[in-house]
């Protein structure tokens, strides 16, 4: 029995550019920066060195029900949000519950809970900690929850890989219809961390921009003025399918989500290899894993943080992964815009990567103003990149804390 083909059909995401897919990528193409001062009572409390963030953009309120925000966390809200939009966009497949999965990872998990109900027992007692606050806390929280919503019991999966927990997931999903366990998996990240806690540890370890009075160029990728990252939120979720089943029902395919690869760096637990070896063994182990080569690669989503070490580090791993062959690969760094959804990140750079194909166009970077000398990439800045005609295929590249290195290929259709 020949392997499936793991085809994309539905795509969801609630974001800082906007509450549904649509209106992400509208925003993205007019070059909008989701970052905003904050206005909470505990940014003067705390009196935090960093003021601004890259929040959600429509309230969940306004889309849930009441019992389900009583009853989740932010950020199992966002996954389920985005979740549903990506199956109602898939054409709200009719599939066999126990061949219909769920893989949606998040760096961190219920942050705002466990701190709630920490508060909560401090100051009022264990009689006062919700009977709910385990299930909502818990990192798995946001899969088990889509999968109770979707009826999906060929397995509920959350990956747990910081930065690279979307595009884990992700990965996972397209192995589980490998594997012949679904036929239809819901798969991506989900985070919400806009809070004093996350904010002051990643201001202590200088990973944060401090543009504090000029917040929508605080992002910005390979420019020789970045200071850190813009902390966002929100989530990215995609319909996976096997090539036949969507053939069999008819469904309109984005993409081909065509191969991955993962790897470690075992150099530090935040910063990554200097030399990229780590991250270009994912890369090219994306690209082999799709029967395709270096030149077939016309478009990379990177992960491009905006952090002085990162981006050159990146920039070294896809120098190093793919040698001359990256002068002619069109580089899109859209955290300029979204900002840094840890956990959600590369879920929505896949979503947002499998767009780009569809669409034919790579998003420009924005507050790119002097281009680092260290970066030897072609970044899209100024103007979109029309990509061309025919067969073509993109990497996104997801890294996170604790080493871990995950590239995604997607191919056009």
């Amino acid at each position: 029995m020949s392997t499936p083909t793991v085809v994309v059909t539905g795509l969801g995401a609630t974001t800082p550019l906007g509450g549904t897919v649509a209106q992400t990528w509208e925003a993205l193409l007019a070059g909008q920066s989701g970052a905003r001062s904050l206005s909470a009572e505990w940014v003067t409390e705390f009196d935090l060195p960093v003021t601004f963030a890259a929040q959600i953009k429509d309230d969940p309120a306004d889309v849930l029900s009441r019992v389900e925000t009583k009853r989740l966390d932010l950020n199992a809200q966002y996954a389920l949000i985005a979740a549903r939009e990506a199956m109602a966009d898939a054409g709200s497949p009719e599939v066999d519950p126990e061949r219909l999965g769920v893989a949606i990872g998040s760096g961190i998990g219920g942050l705002t809970t466990i701190v709630s109900a920490w508060e909560a027992l401090r100051t009022k007692g264990p009689r006062r900690v919700l009977p709910l606050s385990i299930p909502m806390l818990m990192p798995n929280s946001a899969a088990g929850n889509v999968s109770l919503a979707l009826g999906a019991r060929a397995g509920a999966h959350a990956t747990v890989s910081a930065c690279a927990s979307g595009a884990e997931s992700i990965a996972y999903a397209a192995a589980m219809i490998r594997d012949g366990r679904a036929d239809v998996v819901v798969a991506g990240g989900t985070e919400a961390c806009v809070h004093p806690l996350p904010i002051a540890g990643f201001a202590a370890m200088q990973a944060l921009s401090t543009r504090n009075d000029d917040p929508t160029a605080a992002s910005r990728p390979y420019d020789t003025g970045r200071d850190g990252f813009l902390l966002g939120e929100g989530a990215g979720v995609m319909v996976l399918e096997s090539e036949e089943h969507a053939r069999a029902r008819g469904a309109r395919i984005y993409a081909v989500l065509a191969g991955s690869g993962m790897s470690a760096d075992a150099h530090h637990i935040a910063a990554p290899e200097p030399d990229g070896a780590g991250a270009s063994r994912a890369m090219v182990e994306a690209v082999e894993s799709a029967g395709l080569t270096p030149a077939d690669i016309v478009h990379i989503n990177a992960h491009a943080t905006s952090t002085p070490v990162g981006d050159v580090a990146e920039s070294n791993a896809i120098r190093r992964a793919f040698g001359d062959e990256a002068d002619h690969m069109p580089v899109s760094a859209t955290k300029s815009m979204t900002g840094h959804l840890l956990g959600a990140a590369g879920a929505l750079e896949g979503v947002l990567t499998v767009l780009a194909l569809h669409h034919r166009l790579a998003p420009a970077t924005i507050n790119l103003d002097e281009f680092d000398p260290e970066i030897r990439l072609d970044v899209i800045h100024g103007e979109h990149r029309v990509l061309p005609a025919g067969d073509l295929a993109a990497l996104n590249n997801s890294f996170g804390f604790g080493g871990h290195n995950v590239a995604l290929t997607f191919r056009s259709v």
